[in-house]
């Protein structure tokens, strides 16, 4: 049995042992939204706009790494 299906099966018998509605209810929904992960989502004009913007500051090289983001915000803050 390969690894997938042992984690599949452990979570099963552990589902079948739980006696509470609610944590049911509350995992069916959680399951149920992350098969629905492949839906298109469709973007804004706004939306599509900042991406083609990023896309041109990579291209040009115009990027921070994010240890000096993280500095920045830190300045940033420290200074409210």
């Amino acid at each position: 049995m390969t690894s997938v299906d042992k984690i599949r099966n452990r979570v099963i018998d552990k589902i079948l042992s739980i006696k509470n509605k609610g944590f049911l209810i509350a995992l069916d929904k959680l399951i149920t939204s992350s098969s629905s992960e492949s839906e298109i989502v469709e973007l804004t004009e706004a939306q599509k706009a900042m991406l083609k913007m990023s896309e041109q500051d990579i291209k040009k090289g115009k990027l921070i790494s994010q240890e000096a983001m993280d500095k920045r915000n830190l300045e940033w803050l420290d200074a409210m």
